[in-house]
């Protein structure tokens, strides 16, 4: 097949979405597809052009059977609401030449990665010229999240819901991560037959409980005693982090408990001045890949906070490496969401901003090591079952054949 992804963020980014879409083009390419990506340069999570990279170039780069097109990005520094679509809106526009040129490469299929919706009318319309299968793939919610987190006034509600309705339905195909999500989708009037589940996934080869001393708590001088909980990934404001840093708070005399906040992000400044006079927390820059295992199982519980308003716009990415390390998972999640289905056997969860619930139990899991290597056997099992790369890969190479066979 010839397969043509639209998204902005890809490689070499090291969290979200651009480090599933770079190992999604990976294992094509090695199933001998053709692959063509339109993106724009790394940037996420720092909010920070990446070396080597320009923000106002095209470049194009190739690797074996797959093209990589970059295309010009404007990236704010502090991103505001209003700063976010006009960034998004800058890759749709800067991009549009370079995805409308494809037209003549004729690929079967054009899969294009939410956010950002923007990009969506191009591909589209690409499609349609040369009748190509359209396929979209949502990450995330973004417009659900962008009203209410006040993004976009409330007042604009009827018209943008309308039109993105009217995107969605004209896509062969629409994906999403994970089934709340799904069920989300037909609320929004995306017929069953068109709608997919396709979950993120995790090489349950490369992520595994690892037995032995852990090289980063030497790295660290964290003793082997220490219970750590760590949160790893980007620090945005849909995280709700600041419940982590009243939690390390709350427990700041409790013995041997050390907090560890590894990455970056929008937020990353406002939470390490916030947590300026708490001793108790060690902040460390992303891992490379070599060291995700390492990182992982450095935990022996894991954090997953979330605002109220978004527990269920998004299925957080991170949430499979940390089941997959064989560790128990705290988070904030209201009952029913998928989060919270997700975790019912192998972790634990608070209502979001309820800092005294999330510390107690936080406190509980430190103390009965019985119950994390409950927790955290069940939270392997689960991510084995559902969420295994080659298994979640074989399935969506399935479902594209199968939409080139098929007639809706």
């Amino acid at each position: 097949m010839r397969i043509l992804i639209y998204g902005i963020n890809y490689a070499p980014e090291l969290t979200g979405i651009g480090k599933y879409t770079a190992e999604l083009v990976e294992w094509l390419a090695g199933r001998g597809h053709e692959i063509r990506v339109v993106t724009a340069p790394p940037y996420y999570p720092s909010w920070k052009i990446g070396e080597g990279y320009s923000s106002f170039k095209y470049k194009i780069e190739k690797s074996g059977t797959s093209t990589v097109f970059r295309c010009p990005l404007w990236v704010p520094h502090q991103p505001s609401g209003f700063k976010r679509i006009i960034h998004l809106l800058s890759f749709a526009i800067s991009s549009f030449p370079v995805i409308f040129s494809n037209i003549f490469w004729r690929p079967d299929v054009i899969l294009t990665i939410e956010p950002p919706l923007f990009t969506a009318p191009a591909a589209l319309l690409v499609s349609l010229l040369c009748k190509a299968k359209a396929w979209l793939h949502i990450q995330d919610f973004e417009i659900d999240a962008a009203f209410d987190l006040g993004i976009i006034p409330a007042g604009l509600r009827k018209g943008v819901v309308f039109f993105e309705k009217l995107l969605m339905g004209r896509f062969s195909r629409v994906s999403t991560i994970s089934e709340k999500m799904l069920e989300r989708l037909e609320r929004k009037g995306v017929p069953l037959k068109k709608a997919v589940l396709f979950p993120n996934w995790v090489d349950t080869q490369v992520i595994f409980p690892a037995d032995g001393p852990n090289p980063m708590r030497r790295e660290l001088g964290i003793s082997d005693e220490a219970y750590v909980a760590l949160y790893s990934g980007n620090m945005g404001e849909k995280q709700g982090l600041e419940i982590i840093i009243d939690a390390a708070s709350r427990l700041e005399n409790m013995e041997n408990l050390t907090f560890v906040l590894c990455g970056t992000g929008s937020a990353y400044s406002r939470l390490k001045d916030k947590a300026a006079d708490l001793t108790n927390i060690f902040w460390v820059p992303l891992q490379p890949m070599e060291k995700l295992n390492s990182l992982l199982n450095l935990a022996d519980i894991h954090l997953l906070p979330q605002r109220a308003d978004a527990t269920d716009l998004v299925m957080p990415s991170k949430l499979t490496g940390m089941m997959a390390s064989g560790r128990p998972v705290l988070a904030t999640a209201f009952e029913g969401t998928q989060i919270a289905r997700s975790l019912e056997s192998s972790g634990k969860t608070v209502a979001p901003g309820d800092a005294a619930a999330f510390a107690s139990a936080l406190e509980e899991l430190a103390h009965d090591s019985g119950l994390r290597q409950r927790l955290g056997d069940e939270a392997r099992r689960y991510a084995v079952e559902h969420w295994d790369k080659e298994n979640v890969l074989k399935r969506f190479e399935k479902s594209l054949k199968d939409l080139l066979h098929r007639v809706d």
